[in-house]
């Protein structure tokens, strides 16, 4: 019996392994503390606000003032592509635009990874698509990440449509979670590992709702 030929592999990145999902390994705490360091000093907003969920808070987390420093910046990428390259994620986003600096800062740190974002409406026009960045190959294994979770709602949002994308969801990873809830609800729906870079206790321990 002839033998088929085998394809030329193309020009995308090395494929990955596929294996069974397993609990993240902890994070470098050097790179962490740094990560906490910037998100105390410049996240962190205390007064009264209205969070996406509705509901009414003493303090906010507004992640991205840290996190688009230079400082913030390089910690983070560190820190996810090190969760990426640990899952053999071969991809890494989520929903626009909690995710887009995550997912930017995982490649600045040098992870083999492709960056994407789900949109939170359909483009109207052109490729009409709803996940933007390089082509994802069926099956592609991808990182989940969002800046700030609270109820979980927009990362188990991008969750949904990754997979109705035909991609396999390998792991979630979050600057910081809120602790109000979020977490176990993310893990539920991804069916993957879920990790929180940083929690509110980190940066805010002294809280009233604590």
């Amino acid at each position: 019996m002839r033998r088929a030929k085998p394809e030329s592999p193309g020009p995308s990145l090395p494929a990955h392994p596929r294996r069974p999902c397993a609990p993240l390994a902890s994070v470098s705490d050097d790179a962490r503390q740094r990560l906490i360091a910037e998100l105390r000093e410049h996240a962190l907003v205390k007064g009264r606000v209205t969070l996406s969920s509705g509901n009414e808070a003493d303090y906010y987390v507004d992640a991205k003032r840290a996190i688009l420093r230079p400082a913030g910046f390089l910690a983070l990428g560190e820190l996810v592509a090190e969760q990426a390259g640990r899952l053999g994620a071969g991809a890494v986003g989520g929903l626009t635009m909690g995710a887009d600096p995550v997912a930017c800062a995982a490649l600045a740190a040098g992870a083999q990874v492709k960056a994407f974002f789900v949109r939170k409406d359909r483009k109207a026009h052109g490729l009409q698509r709803w996940v933007e960045g390089p082509r994802l190959d069926e099956g592609e294994r991808c990182l989940i990440v969002e800046d700030v979770v609270t109820t979980g709602g927009s990362t188990i949002a991008a969750i949904e449509r990754v997979r109705e994308e035909g991609l396999e969801v390998v792991g979630v990873v979050s600057v910081l979670d809120r602790l109000a809830g979020g977490g176990p609800a993310i893990e539920a729906a991804a069916g993957a590992p879920y990790l929180p870079l940083t929690t509110i206790d980190d940066l805010y321990p002294e809280r009233a709702d604590r």
